[in-house]
C-alpha cells in the first residue's frame, strides 16, 4: 500500500501557499488565520481579474470607435491601393510607412499616413521623423 506523506516545503513556500495537514492539525488557532489570508488572498485576486477585465473592455471600445473612424474617413481618400491600406491597418497591430504594398509607391504611402492623421483616423506610434510606425 503506498503511502501520502507530505514532504516538507521550505518557509517561503508555507507562507506563498495554503498551509500543510500536519500543521493545521495542531490547533484550531492556525486553521482560522490561514483560511482568512487564503481568503484575503482570493478576494485581492479576484479583485484583480474584474479589473483587468474592465480595462479590456474599454480597450475593446477605444479600438472600436478608431476602426470605426478609419471606416468613415476611407471613402475620402483618393489614393489608387487606399483599400487595400485601411484592410492592413484593421487588420494588423501597426504598419511600417515604408513597407511595400501593391500599387503604393513610398512617398505615396508616406502622403497618405500624413492625410490619415489629419483626419484623425490614424496615430503615429513611432514619435520619430523617419521610419514612422502608424495603427489606430
Amino acid at each position: 500500500m503506498p503511502s501520502f506523506r507530505r514532504t516538507r516545503r521550505s518557509k517561503s513556500a508555507d507562507k506563498a501557499s495554503l498551509p500543510d495537514i500536519k500543521r493545521c492539525r495542531q490547533g484550531r488557532r492556525f486553521v482560522r488565520i490561514c483560511v482568512a489570508r487564503s481568503a484575503v488572498r482570493v478576494q485581492g485576486l479576484l479583485v484583480a481579474q474584474a479589473r483587468a477585465a474592465l480595462r479590456a473592455i474599454d480597450l475593446f471600445v477605444e479600438f472600436e470607435r478608431r476602426a470605426d473612424r478609419l471606416l468613415a474617413v476611407a471613402p475620402k481618400l483618393r489614393a489608387k491601393a487606399a483599400d487595400a491600406v485601411v484592410e492592413k491597418l484593421l487588420s494588423d497591430d501597426a504598419i511600417v510607412a515604408s513597407e511595400k504594398i501593391a500599387g503604393m509607391s513610398d512617398r505615396g504611402l508616406r502622403r497618405l499616413f500624413d492625410r490619415l492623421v489629419e483626419l484623425g483616423a490614424v496615430r503615429e506610434l513611432s514619435g520619430r521623423s523617419t521610419f514612422r510606425i502608424y495603427g489606430i
